[in-house]
């Protein structure tokens, strides 16, 4: 309670000069992303959801972007490469990615939505001489006649070129704090004497000969790392327009960057450029992240420039399950299970005539139900961007619980994308729902050496395990139940769940996390290759993956248990080259 009054407090103080933009089209429609690169497609959605959630802001804060027109991006961009953008082939070199998974016209769609916030942020900011924050953009690789690392148009140069054809002459200051180069806005800018560019990364890409670059030696930790932002700060020209990229790649371990900060060192960087910058119109961007923190990265950026603290994110926080809990509770009862006071079945009862009752998934969700939910969850809006059109549900009976399956056409041609069987159950004397079987396809996706085909897939998923694992638990308290419970064939299918799973026995659990343990360095799908090949061994022996019930119950996980600690000292896991002879 006291410190929600004092995010009150705070944020009628300060939040007046701040403004955040935001579009749902902010999640890039690539799902391989997530999978091959580590990628937080939702990263943007959780900071904003988080946000709200923790008093923050409010949605009087919020703008939604407009996206930005070829004239505009032709102010720094050549034709012929504008043109090629359009192609395939180009995105996917640019965001390192598989070309079917490449929807053209809704990646440009989201580029362009971010490449409007940030003009459109950067006209707030100068207006009201204030900080304002874009959640997609910072796109520095971008040069005028070409795109990489996962950057296809510069937001800065566009939208600095837009406010000189709208009469801005004044010096530009941009503050890199992405673990990248900024080698595309040193080709943007080279002419252009106006613009300052400084940069703090850890990778060596040659000379920038318009940029003030401090290379840092690779793993450097907080207190060097804020003793060069110090000096590069010293050395900043005043300017009536800065932006900030404040990258979340610069945490120790992200997949892609070379630095070593701490979630709090970031925070610390963050607030060092804030007082720098505290009277100068500035835009902060979010640059990479290829971290699963680099969302709270982003979300304490704002805390700081919104409430001046130097407080994190809350360690428990979950964003996806605060937010379609929140979605959960505004949903229609009558709508999702399709019984009003009085049905066109209850007549036709009345009358005499054969009872027709909707099939109910569960004894609950009807086909138009599942249909809403789905909707109001973001999902269908998802399937759409990914390419598929005419989205329908079929309920069913299976013979080993209600089948459910959500079909999408593209090209005239229909396919299945989601199906899943339910039932529900009994274990340990508590009701459960069961999923007999949950497949998430995305057959217009190709599988490819950084993607590969997985045991018991037939398609690339769809990038949508979070939400379905969320939403399961959502179902589960609709009806009643307890938990939720399934059996996971490979071991690739209980590691995505284990933050929310635990396998039933005890024991069996130890196992599974001494397998992790040991396998820390072992990439996800070797593990499943190796469990199927028969190349997996414990204390020296062959092991075969014993796919028993993983339980996530509704009221919080069990206790930790002596025998399965017990279990997970005495296990020890390795991987053979090759299979053991019989």
């Amino acid at each position: 309670m006291l410190e929600l009054l004092e995010h009150a407090m705070r944020r009628r103080v300060w939040a007046r000069n701040f403004r955040l933009w935001h579009h749902p089209a902010y999640r890039l429609p690539m799902v391989g992303l997530e999978s091959h690169q580590g990628i937080e497609p939702r990263r943007a959605d959780f900071v904003r959801w988080y946000l709200l959630d923790d008093g923050v802001i409010s949605a009087q804060h919020l703008r939604t972007p407009e996206a930005i027109g070829y004239p505009e991006m032709a102010r720094v961009h050549t034709p012929e490469f504008l043109e090629s953008l359009s192609n395939p082939q180009t995105l996917g070199r640019i965001f390192a990615t598989h070309t079917d998974d490449l929807p053209v016209d809704e990646v440009m769609r989201s580029v362009r939505l971010a490449c409007g916030g940030t003009l459109e942020a950067a006209r707030w900011v100068i207006r009201e001489r204030a900080h304002a924050m874009n959640l997609l953009g910072g796109f520095h690789h971008a040069a005028p006649d070409r795109g990489g690392g996962l950057c296809p148009i510069n937001d800065i140069a566009v939208a600095v070129a837009a406010l000189r054809d709208e009469g801005f002459k004044g010096q530009v200051a941009i503050i890199d704090l992405d673990a990248h180069p900024p080698d595309g806005l040193s080709a943007c800018f080279q002419t252009d004497a106006r613009v300052w560019i400084g940069s703090l990364s850890a990778s060596d890409w040659g000379r920038l000969p318009n940029v003030r670059e401090t290379l840092l030696p690779p793993g450097t930790g907080d207190r060097e790392y804020l003793r060069a932002l110090k000096a590069m700060l010293r050395n900043m020209p005043r300017a009536p327009l800065c932006f900030v990229i404040a990258g979340g790649d610069v945490l120790a371990d992200d997949r892609l960057g070379r630095l070593g900060l701490t979630v709090k060192g970031a925070q610390r960087r963050d607030w060092m450029v804030f007082k720098a910058l505290r009277n100068s119109p500035t835009v902060w961007l979010p640059g990479g992240g290829y971290h699963k923190a680099a969302w709270r990265v982003l979300a304490n950026t704002v805390r700081v420039l919104v409430l001046h603290s130097s407080r994190g994110v809350r360690a428990d926080f979950d964003p996806l399950l605060s937010r379609f809990a929140f979605i959960s509770t505004q949903l229609s009862e009558d709508k999702l299970h399709g019984d009003p006071a009085t049905s066109a079945s209850d007549v036709d009862e009345l009358f005499g005539a054969r009872p027709t009752r909707k099939k109910r998934l569960l004894g609950y969700y009807t086909e138009e139900g599942i249909e809403y939910g789905l909707f109001r969850y973001g999902i269908m809006g998802h399937l759409e961007r990914l390419g598929y059109r005419k989205l329908r549900i079929v309920l069913e009976d299976s013979g080993s619980g209600d089948r459910v399956r959500v079909y999408g056409s593209h090209a005239g041609r229909e396919y299945v994308v989601i199906e899943a069987v339910y039932e529900q159950r009994t274990v340990d004397g508590q009701p459960v729902l069961f999923v007999n079987w949950m497949e998430l396809m995305h057959p217009l996706a190709s599988f490819s050496a950084a993607r590969p085909r997985l045991p018991g897939q037939k398609h690339p998923g769809l990038g949508l395990a979070k939400e379905a694992t969320v939403m399961l638990g959502q179902m589960a308290r609709r009806i009643g139940a307890k938990g939720v419970v399934f059996r996971p064939a490979y071991f690739h299918v209980a590691h995505g769940a284990r933050r929310i799973f635990s396998f039933a026995d005890p024991v069996r659990q130890g196992r599974f996390e001494a397998m992790i343990r040991d396998l820390a360095d072992v990439p996800t799908e070797q593990i499943t290759q190796a469990c199927v090949e028969g190349r997996m061994m414990l204390n020296g022996e062959p092991y075969t993956w014993e796919p028993t019930d993983m339980v996530s119950w509704l009221d919080g996980p069990p206790e930790p248990d002596d025998e399965g600690n017990a279990e997970r000292e005495r296990c020890r896991f390795s991987v053979s080259p090759t299979r053991p002879a019989a």
